[in-house]
C-alpha cells in the first residue's frame, strides 16, 4: 500500500480514539454512497456527525482542515444525506473536520466542530 494511504490510515485510527475518548458513540466508518464518502458517522449530545478526517505529516502546504475542498464537502453532504435517509435518523447533523499532524515528534489532532454547514 502507497506510504501516503497508510498515513491517512493511521490518521483516521488517531481521530476514531480521540472521539471515542471523548464520548463519541462510532456509528460508521467509511460509509460510502456511491463515489461519496464519509470518513466517519458518529453520535453525541442528540447530533450525528459527520467527520472528515485529514491527515497530513507536515503543514509544509498548510494546515490540514484547508484541504477539506468545496467539492468534498458537496460528497460528504450526498452521503450524509443518504445515511439519514437510510437509517431514518432524526436527530440534527453536524459536519467536523479532524486535522491529524503525524511526524517522528509526536501527533497532533484539532477537531473543528461545525467545520461547514451544507449549502442548497
Amino acid at each position: 500500500m502507497a506510504e501516503h494511504n497508510d498515513l491517512g490510515i493511521k490518521g483516521e485510527e488517531l481521530a476514531l480514539a480521540f472521539l471515542i475518548k471523548k464520548g463519541y458513540s462510532i456509528l460508521e466508518k467509511n460509509f460510502r454512497f456511491g463515489k461519496n464518502e464519509v470518513d466517519i458517522i458518529a453520535e453525541k449530545d442528540g447530533f450525528v456527525v459527520i467527520v472528515e478526517v485529514k491527515t497530513r505529516s507536515s503543514k509544509y502546504y498548510g494546515d490540514p482542515e484547508n484541504f477539506v475542498t468545496m467539492k468534498k464537502q458537496s460528497f460528504m453532504i450526498r452521503a450524509a444525506n443518504h445515511y439519514i435517509h437510510k437509517y431514518n435518523r432524526q436527530e440534527e447533523v453536524r459536519f467536523d473536520v479532524i486535522a491529524v499532524l503525524v511526524s517522528t515528534y509526536g501527533n497532533s489532532i484539532s477537531h473543528i466542530e461545525d467545520a461547514f454547514y451544507p449549502t442548497l
